[in-house]
């Protein structure tokens, strides 16, 4: 007999899922779809386990790592799941969840489930995560349903006095009971719809820096002033003063406006509007690299605003999430405006996607793009908590659309929206005269949050800064005891939202 651990691979589906249904016989709507497994190789690989023996597929674990402040010790496995998507996997997460673990019955008497709790052990020591979670079945626990409670039922289990496969298992393990969790799993009717919460302990789990150990998250938001640089290094100054003030007062995040650095136009104003701004989209690159040094050197998360860029011969609109670990992400303007399109013949991206950062799950989209409130949607579906909005506006007209967008987008998201602009005048540069611009943090509407549901804003049109804490817990507790739900009451019979470029649908 040969047995062997390793990585989980999509083509092991079907022998996955012939093992699964040996494993939950009682529980076949249960069975994992390959789009499902698909999903999770795709977003953490190391957390898909299999045992084989002669080759055959005999033991399955399945993970997610998880920020686990935004769900606390009173959770489904619904919302563990991200209602069965993953999209509650963070990388950035501080705990490992374990989402799944079934042994064909054929093989039960090879101890294979402990040595998938071994490589588990194993890699929250790698990744430096602070414990392992799962919220374990009690499968017997009908069996005496009648005349014990689930707390009374766990304690003889622990007591040794009834034996229950599942939990047994993970005590011998040495998980501890944290509580127990009501209707976690609805279709589980021999737990009669309870588990039991335990944890392992990473004894040596150490800190990390800039990880969400706590639910608050500061923004450092620039009301950017347009003026003329005499050169690249003079606007370099100008980015690291306001990069080195966020810093000084700890934020996570500075974001600055989109198209910020137009005033660098100045020298091709002979040219027409789209050769001038093909000029300009070749200093991108060298900008994006120098405040990626800025981000790492002050320990703070840039958000770069936005900059044309050159793909395939055409022109886009991008703005970058400079990680103060190194990591680049990026968001294409999606929806393009007329004056883009009549001006600079610029194309819209076609990727939706929530961006994984140090303090949690964050949107990113430009201007025009809030005014969309498809888009937002779809990334509060994948996550997000915080959605980002670098815009440049000309009039107060054009302003009170993205405010009052992105207010909205505030309310039926359940989430936070950030919002910076340009100010001032750029006479000199070609469709860049006059800007109207006010930063803003707007916040859900209810008890938890300010009354004009307004969590701070700067004065209109002058150049200066924005500093304001969220606190991601509040978006928790709303989500489950809000005056109203909106991402929990939308009618999901009648209409969907659905992003056609990815497979999370």
């Amino acid at each position: 007999m040969q047995i062997d651990i390793r990585k989980l691979a999509i083509e092991d589906y079907d022998e996955l899922k012939e093992t699964m249904q040996k494993a939950y016989p009682t529980m076949s709507e249960s069975i994992w779809s390959k789009k499902s497994i698909q999903k999770l190789l795709k977003i953490f690989r190391d957390g898909q386990i299999c045992i084989t023996v002669d080759g055959k597929i005999a033991a399955v674990a399945l993970s997610l790592i998880v920020q686990y402040e935004l769900y606390g010790d009173d959770h489904t496995y619904k919302e563990i799941t991200g209602n069965y998507t993953f999209n509650t996997h963070s990388d950035t997460g501080n705990v490992l969840y374990g989402i799944e673990v079934f042994v064909d019955p054929e093989y039960r008497k090879l101890r294979l489930a402990r040595r998938l709790y071994d490589v588990r052990k194993e890699l929250c020591e790698t990744l430096n995560l602070k414990s392992i979670m799962v919220g374990g079945r009690i499968p017997n626990y009908h069996l005496y349903s009648a005349e014990l409670s689930p707390r009374a039922y766990i304690q003889k289990v622990r007591n040794k006095e009834i034996y229950d496969p599942v939990l047994s298992f993970q005590l011998a393990n040495n998980f501890l009971p944290v509580r127990i969790l009501k209707n976690y799993l609805p279709e589980d009717l021999h737990s009669e719809e309870n588990a039991v919460l335990l944890q392992w302990n990473n004894i040596y789990y150490s800190k990390k820096p800039n990880t969400m150990q706590d639910s608050v998250i500061r923004l450092g938001l620039v009301q950017w002033q347009m003026r003329h640089f005499k050169t690249i290094d003079a606007f370099y100054e100008q980015v690291e003063f306001f990069v080195n003030v966020m810093a000084d007062y700890k934020s996570d995040f500075i974001m600055f406006p989109e198209l910020f650095n137009t005033p660098l136009l100045a020298p091709f104003n002979h040219l027409s509007e789209r050769e001038s701004m093909f000029k300009l989209a070749e200093l991108t690159e060298e900008i994006k690299i120098k405040l990626s040094e800025f981000a790492i050197s002050y320990n703070i998360n840039i958000i770069a605003g936005s900059m044309p860029i050159v793909d395939s011969g055409e022109l886009y609109n991008i703005s970058y999430l400079l990680h103060r670990d190194g990591k680049i992400d990026e968001h294409r303007k999606i929806h393009i405006t007329p004056n883009e399109k009549k001006y600079y013949g610029m194309k819209g991206g076609n990727e939706i996607k929530v961006i994984d950062t140090d303090c949690g799950k964050v949107g990113l989209v430009i201007c025009y793009d809030v005014e969309f409130p498809e888009l937002p949607r779809i990334l509060a579906d994948q996550g997000m908590k915080i959605l980002f909005v670098p815009y440049l506006t000309d009039t107060q007209n054009a302003y009170t659309r993205v405010r009052h967008c992105a207010a909205a987008r505030a309310i039926e998201n359940e989430c936070y929206v950030a919002i910076a602009g340009c100010v001032g005048n750029l006479p000199g540069v070609n469709n860049m005269d006059i800007q109207f611009g006010q930063a803003a943090v707007f916040t859900p509407s209810d008890f938890a949050f300010p009354s004009n549901a307004i969590k701070g804003e700067a004065t209109p049109n002058t150049e200066t800064t924005l500093i304001v804490d969220v606190d991601l817990n509040l978006l928790k507790e709303l989500h489950h005891y809000g005056a109203v739900r909106t991402m929990t009451d939308r009618r999901r019979d009648l209409y969907d939202t659905v992003n056609l470029n990815s497979d999370t649908e």
